[in-house]
């Protein structure tokens, strides 16, 4: 099965789940910004891959703009080459407006993450030969203050139903990329895939985050997460 069918497939289920104050608007970028997507797998993932590296879910400036995750606007016009159009959610948040890759912000992990691939393996080809970027949850909630909701603050209802098909579309991607190694980048991410894809034979690792939030990561992070993977036996080669 295509990435692209398992993230239409995710999609279509995940309309069925309904989500409760204090989210107040919930973004699908698989729907409305599907055709950022669509090149995104187009061109780089539509064969194995050694390593998935994992994300959580889409921020408000990076996936729900592109379509790509940590989809960071720069990032995936000018580097990874994708500029298509985007349409808009179905409900709009009038603080956190989806303007596709007309959209002035920039986001702080994505610009990270695809900035240590670009500096590390210059040419997106060679960062594709090896690696392929996803996200455990398509969805990005937003509360009535604008404030993102992260999937692991939901109610623990809502957040069993949304892990039961996040977990499906992981173990498919899995099947489909046949990847030995998946990196969960953070902590949320990691565990998800840790419970979701035991038994199945696949390293799963963790790197830290690339959030701005994060004292931790702001002192260096491709240093870090370069050396993260080391010890995890995936060495990036320049």
């Amino acid at each position: 099965m295509d990435l692209l069918t398992i993230a239409d497939s995710l999609s279509r289920t995940l309309r069925a789940v309904r989500f409760d104050g204090p989210v107040t608007h919930v973004y699908d970028p698989l729907e409305y910004a599907r055709a950022g997507y669509a090149e995104y797998v187009r061109r780089y993932g539509t064969r194995r891959r050694e390593v998935i590296l994992l994300g959580m879910n889409p921020g408000p400036w990076g996936m729900a703009q592109t379509g790509v995750p940590f989809g960071d606007v720069s990032m995936v016009r000018d580097w990874l080459g994708i500029d298509v159009d985007i349409d808009k959610p179905l409900r709009e948040h009038p603080k956190k407006r989806v303007d596709g890759f007309t959209c002035p912000r920039g986001e702080v992990s994505g610009a990270r993450l695809w900035g240590w691939a670009r500096d590390t393996y210059k040419a997106p080809k060679r960062f594709f030969a090896r690696f392929f970027v996803a996200n455990y949850c398509p969805l990005a909630f937003l509360e009535a203050s604008g404030r993102n909701r992260t999937p692991d603050r939901l109610p623990v209802a809502e957040r069993a139903a949304l892990s039961a098909a996040c977990d499906d579309a992981l173990r498919r991607t899995v099947g489909a990329l046949r990847p030995t190694h998946v990196v969960g980048v953070g902590a949320f991410a990691a565990a998800q895939a840790e419970r979701a894809l035991d038994g199945i034979d696949v390293r799963v690792g963790r790197v830290l985050h690339p959030s701005p939030a994060s004292p931790v990561a702001n002192r260096g992070w491709a240093k870090q997460a370069t050396a993260e993977l080391a010890a995890q036996g995936i060495l990036a080669s320049r």
